[in-house]
């Protein structure tokens, strides 16, 4: 029996309602680890060239990793992967909670899902024994009432991923939503999910995991406690949840306001998660067998906005998008926003980033209330925002529709200079940390084969003078030792961007926390990780074999894009990036030049083997020993 992973992945063929088991030999969970570096896998070999992303063609890959569901923080996430149908890319997104632990305990690693149901149904594996089951019922209601009606079909203790109505609506940004607040969030998942006719799937099992060293593991489990409080940035993150860095980031100017125009908000303090903790924090919540307990659950009884704790609160990003992007500083506010998005199941970011662009553009008169059906749609009308973000996740304006469409194509249907006002990469509106000031995380930005993405890499202020010996010495494990100065796009900052890309590409397959797992602050290191998945697995993997399996999933991505007609041209940032940042904040003034970014694209393709136009070369797969892609490269 294998330690760890349970060896058996789900082959879901909807359109013949057919369901096949397959059992992979160890050396393909040792080559990959699970997560998006499995799933691109069935995706190159199953998938046409050129399919639409949202045809029966298309192939949705849920993969857990080997470690989910050990008894150790961190470990139960979930890769969701597909042609996106936002860039015309790969699309990849994961998330937390309990989901990803029951699939495992449910009896299998992954589940791989191709063609088209004739009508809704929804895939249901109880015990290790999967069933299409009909879900016309569950069409038309919000997220939590589906998880209701699942767990009384099915088990109380179920757990539930599922596409919801702004899917079935047609949103672009729509997401596969657990727990009715864990989202796949970005690149559209939940769209492609919704093309297929498949509504949910729900997982229940009592498999206990097989462990390799369950002396080991529960040595360094039980150091994870001691070391979360002396921990500054964990023990942050445990008390006030992503929102911690509220505050931290609108000092030092990347707190991204009114549509990324300045770095510093004048209402962040309302917003920051030690006014959340203080006003309308119900409890933090966590992830299967997680000690941090970062997710945040809030709740108000009272007044013109109410809030469900069903619905989870507000992360950092969303209290971006919908509250500084917006010029919005009022905390229910955004928490209302929040519960919207997760009762339809869209992306908070993608949504408010694109309202916001939104807002740009009726200030700069580009739109006028014709387009918007006589909202008056300024930065900080809080009534405004939540109109149209019920009109996106509805469908039911022009407007509406429109905006659903992301900002991107909204900007194509305006023009009048729409454009300038973007922040995407991909079709992918940027999150809420600014590229102007953590030079590197731009490279990230503009290569990232999925679009912008802050959770791609380790942040600059990681890598630059004057952080302490914890950190560097964490980095030192995976061959980086020089600090640069702030604010600096140098060739040893764009090999730091690069190695801890790998890194974290490493974990969104082996399927780890990044709040927990990491190549500096988080509550373990480079070490600790592997530390952690060999005694779970029983195997002997170095560091080196672990961040080979990080460079596998970046090159099968950047494959998959160079064949479907993605490459350098489309590693580009927005206009709005290169101009300066207004306001009066400490990065008041800030651009970033094509020069520096053009150059430090050139160097990254160098590090990673790839030619000028971004393409893996075939001696770099090989040398990656996956050679197999090679024949997906383009002629």
């Amino acid at each position: 029996m294998p330690n760890g992973y349970i060896g058996k992945i789900l082959h879901v063929d909807l359109t013949k309602g057919a369901l096949i088991v397959e059992e992979p030999q160890e050396a393909f969970y040792r080559k990959y680890l699970g997560g998006s570096a499995m799933g691109m896998y069935y995706i190159l070999r199953d998938m046409p060239k050129g399919a639409d992303a949202l045809s029966p063609e298309n192939v949705l890959t849920l993969m857990a990793g080997v470690t989910t569901g050990a008894a150790i923080s961190g470990q139960s996430r979930l890769n969701a992967n597909a042609k996106s149908p936002i860039s015309g890319g790969i699309g990849d997104s994961q998330s937390g909670g309990f989901f990803p632990a029951e699939l495992k305990f449910a009896g299998f690693d992954g589940i791989v899902i191709k063609g088209k149901s004739p009508k809704p149904v929804y895939l249901a594996i109880v015990e290790g024994k999967p069933e299409l089951r009909d879900a016309a019922h569950l069409i038309g209601k919000k997220s939590g009432e589906v998880e209701d009606i699942l767990h009384e079909e099915v088990d109380p203790k179920a757990e539930i991923l599922q596409h919801g109505m702004g899917a079935e609506n047609g949103v672009l940004f729509s997401t596969l939503v657990s727990m009715s607040n864990r989202h796949n969030g970005r690149t559209g998942m939940g769209l492609v999910m919704a093309s297929k006719n498949l509504k949910a799937v729900v997982v229940r099992g009592t498999r206990k995991m097989q462990l390799a060293d369950q002396k080991s593991l529960t040595a360094l489990n039980r150091t994870g406690p001691k070391l979360l409080p002396e921990n500054g940035d964990m023990d942050g993150l445990a008390k006030f949840g992503t929102a911690v860095v509220v505050l931290f980031n609108n000092t030092i100017g990347t707190y991204p306001t009114r549509n990324y125009n300045e770095g510093q908000f004048e209402g962040c303090e309302p917003l920051s998660g030690e006014k959340m903790a203080e006003t309308i924090l119900k409890e933090r919540d966590t992830c299967y067998a997680c000690v941090v307990k970062c997710k945040r659950v809030v709740e108000i009884k009272e007044g013109p906005y109410k809030v469900d704790p069903r619905y989870g609160g507000p992360e950092y990003e969303t209290l971006g998008t919908f509250g500084s992007y917006c010029g919005i500083d009022n905390l229910a506010v955004v928490s209302v926003a929040n519960q919207i998005c997760n009762e339809y199941a869209v992306d908070t970011i993608a949504c408010g980033a694109t309202i916001a662009f939104a807002m740009e553009c009726y200030e700069k008169g580009i739109i006028t209330q014709e387009q918007t059906g006589g909202i008056e749609l300024k930065f900080g009308n809080v009534e405004a925002m939540l109109e149209v973000l019920n009109q996106i996740v509805t469908a039911s304006t022009p407007l509406g529709k429109l905006l659903g469409q992301g900002s991107e194509r909204a900007a194509k249907v305006w023009g009048k200079g729409a454009d300038e006002c973007l922040i995407t990469v991909k079709g992918a509106e940027s999150p809420a940390h600014m590229p102007q000031a953590k030079r590197s995380l731009a490279l990230i930005y503009a290569v990232n084969p999925f679009g912008a993405d802050h959770q791609s890499c380790e942040h600059d202020p990681y890598y630059e003078e004057g952080i302490g010996d914890f950190n560097l010495d964490r980095l030192k494990v995976i061959g980086l030792g020089s600090p640069q100065p702030a604010y600096s796009l140098t060739e040893e900052k764009v090999r730091f961007a690069y190695e801890t890309e790998v890194f974290y590409s490493m974990m969104d397959s082996a399927e780890l926390c990044q709040f927990v797992y990491g190549p500096t602050w988080t509550l373990y290191g480079p070490t600790e990780t592997l530390n952690m998945i060999n005694s779970v697995t029983g195997w002997d993997l170095t560091v080196e074999e672990m961040m080979e399996v990080g460079r596998r999933r970046l090159d099968l991505f950047r494959t998959f894009n160079a064949r479907e007609g993605l490459g350098r041209k489309d590693d580009k940032l927005p206009k709005k990036f290169f101009r300066q940042l207004v306001g009066t904040g400490p990065t008041a003034g800030f651009a970033l030049t094509h020069e520096e970014v053009d150059s430090a694209i050139a160097h990254y393709y160098k590090l990673a083997g790839w030619t000028s136009d971004g393409v893996p070369t075939r001696e770099t797969l090989k040398k990656h020993d996956i050679e197999w892609a090679a024949e997906y490269l383009p002629a």
